[in-house]
């Protein structure tokens, strides 16, 4: 039965939680307002589009949603997407897509297909989400460098002519580089300082971001340099040669159908797909993460329904894609934010930022944008898990670089197909490979090899508890071992130590590699030491790989149970 956490979160509800859910709310609405805008120039669309998706999907996401503090909007894994649409269907068939992709995570919800999402490979994950990163990255050039390209007649590139920006990265690197003479020094500057800004101001502040400052900042110098100097760069509502940008509206729009001939729905749908998936990814990926910081539990189902009912609701409005954002979501925890009232609220602050200070929107400087965008890139990239990828296995960097290359060089969604396909392939291979180990039930730590001994008398201490591993952690059990420890983390604390008995896992991938990260979090949150045994040898030359070893511990990871009962007291002490 459908069931949004907000009729769960209200019962009890009372005064201390509403002002701590309006702190939240207040601080991630001003989090929220540069990251719409820059969201939505970086997808090629009016900037008051990223607003109008903010308000309306945020809304949406917080009231009929599965996770007590998701925040949802608009979210830079759809900037690929969406530029790709608009430039190729315009905004009536992006409006089209994204209501046919809100229809399908709704079904997703309703037929409980909500774990399905999760066999996706985190190989996967970080490839797309690395090449999206460099894409957003690569397309701020033109505005962090005030380039201005001449498409007064048609230019050729690769055989092709175009009479706009492309949407393809070569294409447009080209185009960038062909104009490279027409770079603005003071645009340059501009966004130089306010990346320098943003980078150094994270660094000492948390609490308020530094997007914010700095845009505000930018736009004031940005007026007065203009006034005073007659210094000029490209604005939101003007270029620097005065021709109108963008126009602001101070109001929601009114509500419009999209296209819905069957021409349309046939030609749209693979895209509808792409939106969808990656919609789901997103923000599932972002209530796992919200579970972990407050300890909670979302329903993936309802999460999918409130996602599709957001996805239909923002393009009827003028507005884009919208997901679960990490980022946001994030500081609505830390600021205290506990039920979907806080989400509301900040989609409504948003309103009222449109409603009242819209208009002044289109004098922020799209270098100070560029520089937004470009810091969000940086974290986007994820540079920590592509670091620990590079040391795992082989198989794992080729799927990851597989799918990162095809994402920037082709297409998201071709990206993600074959990307699975690469996975399930090298996964039957290494299964094959590693058949032969079953039987023989070797392990290895330090280059000694276990003897067979018999294990089925456990003298466990108290304070310990034991964990099996049944068959090898990858991508399509990782679900079920990251549900085993989040009921082992709530536990309470009536035991110290777990052990993880992995003598039938004979195969580890880097998704399985994450679910251990994950878990050693957790516990060491609860204050529980997680000892290993009985660990083959693929496990435990990754784990080396990977560094995975090191944060466990060597002295916590044994080849026996017997050695790993003595750890377990040893602790425990």
């Amino acid at each position: 039965m459908f069931k949004p956490q907000l009729i769960s979160s209200l019962k009890g509800y009372n005064g201390k939680t509403f002002v701590s859910d309006l702190i939240a709310g207040l601080i991630v609405g001003i989090v929220a307002l540069p990251l719409a805008i820059a969201f939505a120039i970086a997808s090629g669309v009016n900037p008051a589009a990223g607003l109008f998706t903010a308000i309306i999907a945020g809304f949406c996401i917080s009231a009929f949603g599965g996770s007590a503090v998701q925040i949802g909007g608009p979210t830079g894994a759809f900037a690929v997407i969406v530029y790709g649409v608009v430039a190729q269907f315009g905004l009536s068939g992006l409006a089209t897509a994204t209501v046919m992709a809100g229809i399908l995570l709704i079904l997703l919800g309703a037929f409980k297909m909500g774990g399905l999402v999760k066999f996706i490979p985190y190989t996967i994950v970080t490839g797309f989400t690395a090449g999206i990163a460099v894409t957003i990255a690569t397309g701020q050039i033109g505005d962090f460098f005030g380039l201005v390209p001449d498409f007064s007649k048609p230019m050729l590139i690769l055989g092709e002519e175009y009479s706009k920006m492309p949407g393809d990265f070569l294409p447009k690197i080209i185009v960038y580089i062909k104009s490279a003479s027409t770079v603005n020094v003071y645009s340059f500057v501009m966004a130089a300082i306010c990346l320098a800004f943003i980078f150094i101001w994270s660094k000492f502040v948390k609490k308020i971001p530094g997007s914010f400052i700095v845009l505000i900042l930018a736009t004031v110098a940005s007026i007065l340099l203009d006034k005073f100097c007659g210094l000029k760069t490209d604005t939101i509502g003007f270029f620097a040669d005065g021709r109108e940008h963008f126009v602001i509206p101070n109001t929601l729009p009114a509500p419009q159908l999209p296209d819905f001939s069957i021409t349309t729905i046939r030609t749209l749908f693979p895209t509808a797909v792409s939106i969808a998936v990656l919609a789901a990814i997103e923000s599932l990926l972002s209530a796992v993460v919200a579970d972990g910081m407050t300890g909670g539990k979302h329903d993936s189902n309802t999460e999918l329904i409130g996602q599709g009912i957001a996805n239909i609701a923002s393009p009827l409005f003028g507005g884009i894609p919208a997901t679960g954002a990490i980022a946001r979501t994030a500081t609505n925890i830390k600021n205290g934010g506990k039920t979907p009232v806080a989400g509301i609220i900040h989609a409504l602050t948003l309103l009222l930022i449109l409603l009242f200070f819209g208009k002044y929107a289109s004098y922020i400087p799209m270098a100070a944008l560029a520089a937004v965008l470009i810091n969000v890139a940086w974290n986007m990239a994820g540079f920590p898990a592509i670091r620990a990828l590079l040391h795992g296995q082989k198989s794992d960097i080729t799927v990851f670089a597989v799918t990162f290359l095809i994402t920037v060089f082709v297409d998201l969604t071709v990206a993600i197909e074959f990307g699975l396909g690469l996975a399930a392939f090298f996964f039957i291979k290494k299964m094959i490979d590693l058949s032969e180990v079953q039987n023989k039930r070797e392990a290895l730590i330090s280059g000694i090899h276990a003897a067979d001994m018999p294990e089925e008398k456990l003298d466990l201490p108290e304070g310990a508890m034991v964990y099996e591993i049944d068959g090898p952690l990858f991508f399509g059990t990782v679900r079920k071992f990251e549900i085993a420890m989040e009921r082992a983390g709530m536990a309470g604390v009536s035991y110290k130590v777990l052990i993880l008995r992995m003598r039938n896992t004979i195969y580890l991938d880097a998704g399985g590699i994450k679910a251990l990260e994950q878990a050693k979090a957790l516990c060491d949150k609860k204050g529980i030491t997680i000892v290993i045994s009985g660990i083959h040898t693929q496990p435990y030359v990754l784990l080396e790989k990977t560094g995975m070893a090191e944060k466990l511990g060597k002295e916590n990871i044994h080849d026996h149970i017997n050695g790993a009962l003595e750890r377990a007291r040893e602790i425990l002490k």
